[in-house]
């Protein structure tokens, strides 16, 4: 009968050695961490640019390791292969971020070049409205802009700046004053010709 609790206890040790041995993993993979790290973080700023993204890479790696971290291999050379492996696929995804973020811009730059008319070619009028359009507020920049340039209704404007619909429309007309108001101080010798 003394054997009996014995037994029982003996699961009750075993599963108090589960915690014991992740613990075990955790401190390896932070031995090889240290011992690894520096030579991983070479290898990478060897291979980017700029080589500062070298230390985002390393700590996207070292998460991934982590998360693989069952896959570790039970030897330490063959640990660190294992490292400098999600390494070179760590590097492989940035390249390939990279490339598809240079043709994303490159796409969106002949894009634009087609719809947004260079600053050079704008009518003269159009200059200046955006140089009285510069002489105002940041507040009022925005609003005008919302409603000029990206045709959004008071509604959606109000969504975006968290304020009320009839809030929006008092702060539209006030920044069309002063844009007048811009516009006029841009150019007096118009609103003497158009006030005769």
């Amino acid at each position: 009968m003394t054997s009996e609790p014995v037994r029982s206890a003996a699961p009750t040790a075993s599963s108090a050695e589960t915690p014991t041995a992740e613990e075990t993993t955790e401190q390896r993979f932070t031995r090889l961490v240290s011992t690894t790290g520096p030579r991983l973080l070479a290898f990478l700023t060897r291979r980017v640019d700029p080589p500062a993204d070298a230390a985002d890479l390393l700590a996207e790696l070292l998460m991934t390791a982590w998360r693989r971290v069952a896959d570790l291999p039970s030897d330490d050379g063959s640990a660190t292969a294992w490292l400098f492996g999600i390494a070179r696929h760590t590097l492989a995804n940035h390249r390939r971020g990279q490339t598809r973020r240079a043709a994303l811009a490159d796409r969106l730059r002949a894009h634009l070049a087609t719809v947004v008319p260079a600053h050079a070619v704008l009518p003269e009028r159009a200059v200046e409205v955006r140089t009285a359009l510069a002489r105002l507020t940041e507040a009022d920049q925005l609003i005008l802009t919302l409603t000029g340039w990206d045709g959004l209704s008071a509604d959606e404007i109000a969504e975006i700046l968290r304020i009320t619909p009839s809030a929006v429309r008092q702060r539209l007309h006030r920044a069309r004053e002063r844009l007048r108001e811009a516009l006029v101080i841009g150019h007096p010798a118009t609103d003497q010709a158009a006030s005769r």
